[in-house]
């Protein structure tokens, strides 16, 4: 599959393409994927998404709902498509996770604002609050999504400091969720090549 920037309709793969594709492939997409995911304590985890991740998910959604029109192939890639980081930040998908059902409900109306309270720490340098949500709004009063969208904006100085081998924190600091941790070196590298 190959990355180039920006996912359009010309460069995607025809359905017959992407399944010969996929058989050969798809152990690797699922190791990017491992190696960009972070566990933040034992309910969260974010999957920083790369256009490697966001081009095999449109694709995957193409495939699964046998979608060929080109109204339906453009509403996947303005659905997944603003995921992709663009030099300056990360994006990621942040999970909430609880098995238990009645856990799960309430928990998420204690963990009410956390997407805001999730950052990254350069070290050296300020933390950067995510910008949560920009598709739509995620939670009401009473309870918060399991799901967000998360954007981490870095400065030039924080870009430079990441290639040149600098650590990275990964945490939040809601009252409800505090939990920080050193972002894995291998997951590090990969997030590294996203920046400009």
């Amino acid at each position: 599959m190959q990355t180039t920037g920006r996912i359009t309709p010309d460069n995607l793969m025809s359905l017959e393409a992407y399944a010969r594709w996929r058989k050969a492939h798809k152990g690797e997409v699922i190791a990017h994927r491992k190696q960009r995911s972070v566990q933040l304590g034992e309910h969260v985890t974010v999957q920083f998404e790369s256009e490697l991740s966001m081009r095999y998910q449109i694709q995957e959604m193409l495939r699964i709902e046998k979608i060929f029109e080109e109204e339906g192939i453009q509403a996947e890639i303005d659905a997944y498509a603003p995921l992709v980081p663009d030099g300056s930040n990360w994006k990621a998908t942040m999970m909430i996770e609880y098995p238990d059902e009645s856990e799960r409900r309430r928990e998420l109306a204690r963990l009410i604002g956390v997407e805001d309270r999730m950052f990254v720490e350069v070290e050296g340098h300020a933390r950067v609050y995510a910008i949560a949500d920009e598709d739509l709004e995620r939670e009401n009063e009473e309870k918060t999504s399991s799901v967000h969208f998360l954007r981490f904006e870095l400065d030039a100085p924080m870009r430079a400091a990441v290639k040149a081998g600098a650590a990275v924190k990964l945490g939040c600091d809601h009252r409800n969720y505090p939990a920080h941790l050193t972002v894995p070196p291998e997951a590090l590298a990969s997030l590294a090549g996203d920046l400009k």
